[in-house]
């Protein structure tokens, strides 16, 4: 009998230091946790107060690459352009705030994603047809052109247009010519960033002069296109 309330005493005091160390670890990982959060609150508060510290500035981001060419338009501005808040130390006078001030104006070069747009990255189309004397808009269909380079053709590329004759062989007639516009099958203008549509009608610049010997030519289907790259 004696043995038993022995045995029962000791087991009731393991049971107790069982118990008393379940609780201080409990303890010790609610501490811990309430620590953490009050480190996560303080360095949120710190990260806010940084931040309300600098004055922000909207400004325009190319949303995907520009090509060299590339005529800006309302209807695609939201293709190309992104709104977005910035550090007002890191904007330049320069910087785009209103895509309406490169409405139709074209891209000077090609433009990477993720730059921040400035109004000189941008020039009136007029520079592309200042060499001209009186330029207009001359359009062809793909099948009037041999191969017309795959249907590849985008707005703001730039080809060669080159003369073949069985006696004279093949020749460059006009080269760096711009191309304003390219439509599908339905008559819908396809945008630069489309890979997938073939072009099959294609509007370029020409000067005045050249017109009619283009369309000549184009009718006697001794034309053939190169797209400089």
């Amino acid at each position: 009998m004696g043995r038993e309330k022995i045995a029962g005493k000791e087991r009731d005091r393991g049971q107790g230091t069982v118990f008393r160390a379940a609780r201080f670890w409990a303890g010790a990982a609610f501490a811990a946790f309430l620590a953490a959060a009050a480190i996560y609150l303080v360095l949120v508060q710190a990260e806010k107060s940084m931040l309300e510290g600098y004055e922000k500035g909207e400004v325009y981001f190319a949303l995907k690459e520009i090509p060299e060419g590339q005529m800006i338009t309302e209807a695609n501005m939201d293709e190309f352009f992104l709104l977005s808040s910035v550090d007002v130390r890191w904007i330049p006078e320069t910087a785009l705030q209103d895509p309406l001030q490169v409405k139709n104006l074209v891209a000077a070069g090609t433009i990477e994603k993720g730059v921040l747009l400035t109004g000189g990255m941008f020039q009136p189309v007029e520079e592309i047809t200042k060499g001209m004397k009186e330029p207009v808009i001359a359009g062809f269909r793909a099948e009037d052109l041999y191969q017309v380079v795959g249907g590849t053709l985008r707005s703001g590329d730039r080809i060669h247009i080159y003369g073949s004759e069985e006696d004279l062989g093949t020749y460059l007639i006009w080269e760096n010519v711009y191309v304003q516009q390219v439509f599908d099958s339905g008559g819908t203008i396809i945008e630069s960033g489309d890979t997938s549509t073939a072009a099959q009608r294609v509007n370029i610049f020409l000067d005045k002069k050249d017109v009619e010997a283009f369309y000549t030519r184009l009718e006697q289907g001794s034309l053939r296109v190169v797209r400089i790259w």
